[in-house]
């Protein structure tokens, strides 16, 4: 049974094109409307090269990889990570500390199969995880998941330069126009997420027990922030249980919602041949919040699959996020928050690493969510 269309939001979209050029007023204009204080934290980028195609190439294939047998499937996980490489089902926890049964992830580093170094790996072992690939099973798998996440990082990296741009024009005096852009460009810290969101079963509010139950606006995925730099967003594929594609969600009430600046929640529809791309926690604190993190969730359908891959673009842990701003800055910076996720002021002080500050946002996303 599908309910009736929920309010949603216009995306801004830019044109690839535009994303190549140089900054100019007319781009900075793009920033400000996605990214600013009426803006949703989204923008969508049309015509990247190859997009749709590797896309497809990659998502196509999350229903095959979701249904391997199980003893694949405990081959390709990562305990010594916390499961932040490889293969990953029911090990994350929703509310009142349960099992989330109802999506499994695929991680997995698309620039480099072991990065950082020896040292690295060793002192950051949730950071640097080597990768895990279903080799013999599922060849393509890995080439397809390696070219899609290799050009949302590319992508990534050329808004930076925008982004950059327009935090400039909002604080000409304290931000540094190549803030972002410097810190992004070589990261080898790049993780790709491939998502398979199970067929839910049940009714909203079901409080029965099982795999798969419908039991809030936020069935799929969670309410968040994205805590890191930039989130590039492939956009999903809704499918039958047996894995058929189908050429669009049946109910118009599934996807992808945010919170908007002013605390109401709406739904915002990526265009099919655009990648999607969100800002971090982490950018709103380097550019003193110039652009700012949008809180979002991901709302389940009855049985209905979905796929999608989002691919974190992050610098190394023991970056330094400093906001070069006043105290009064920084008091506005904290302000923007939401009541659907933990206050920023309790998880950052200024000049703390990224690895402290990731290890901070968890733990309290944890006692968050199980008050």
């Amino acid at each position: 049974m599908t309910t009736a269309p929920p309010q949603t939001a216009q995306v801004v979209v830019l044109d690839f094109d535009d994303l190549v050029a140089d900054p100019s007023t007319a781009t900075r204009a793009f920033m400000q409307r996605a990214f600013g204080p009426d803006g949703v934290g989204l923008i969508a980028i049309r015509n990247v090269p190859k997009f749709t195609e590797l896309k497809h190439s990659l998502l196509s294939q999350a229903h095959t990889l979701a249904h391997l047998p199980e003893d694949e499937l405990q081959k390709l996980e990562d305990v010594d990570s916390l499961y932040n490489a490889g293969w990953s089902h029911g090990k994350e926890k929703l509310k009142a500390d349960t099992p989330d049964w109802n999506k499994a992830s695929f991680y997995f580093n698309p620039l480099i199969d072991v990065p950082g170094t020896e040292q690295d790996r060793q002192q950051y072992p949730y950071s640097y995880p080597c990768n895990r690939w279903p080799s013999s099973r599922m060849p393509d798998l890995e080439p397809a998941a390696k070219r899609l996440g290799s050009l949302m990082k590319d992508v990534a990296v050329l808004l930076s330069k925008h982004i950059d741009d327009y935090a400039h024009s909002v604080h000409p005096t304290s931000y540094q126009p190549s803030t972002l852009y410097d810190s992004l460009k070589n990261t080898e810290k790049a993780k790709g997420r491939l998502l398979y969101y199970f067929p839910l079963v049940g009714t909203p509010n079901d409080t029965t027990d099982g795999n798969h139950q419908i039991d809030s606006e936020d069935s799929w995925i969670g309410w968040h922030n994205d805590s890191g730099f930039l989130t590039c967003l492939s956009g999903g594929l809704f499918l039958q249980p047996d894995g058929t594609i189908l050429p669009k969600s049946p109910d118009p009430s599934a996807g992808l919602y945010v919170v908007d600046r002013q605390d109401h929640v709406i739904k915002v529809e990526l265009p099919a041949d655009c990648m999607g791309i969100q800002i971090g926690e982490c950018t709103q604190i380097l550019t003193n919040g110039a652009v700012v993190a949008t809180p979002h969730c991901v709302r389940g359908i009855p049985g209905v699959a979905r796929t999608s891959m989002a691919c974190f673009i992050d610098t190394p842990p023991g970056y330094r996020l400093s906001s070069p701003s006043s105290e009064d800055d920084n008091h506005m910076l904290l302000a923007q928050s939401s009541s659907r996720v933990p206050p920023l002021s309790k998880r950052w002080t200024n000049g703390m690493t990224f690895g402290d500050f990731l290890a901070k946002t968890f733990q309290m996303y944890y006692e968050f969510d199980n008050q």
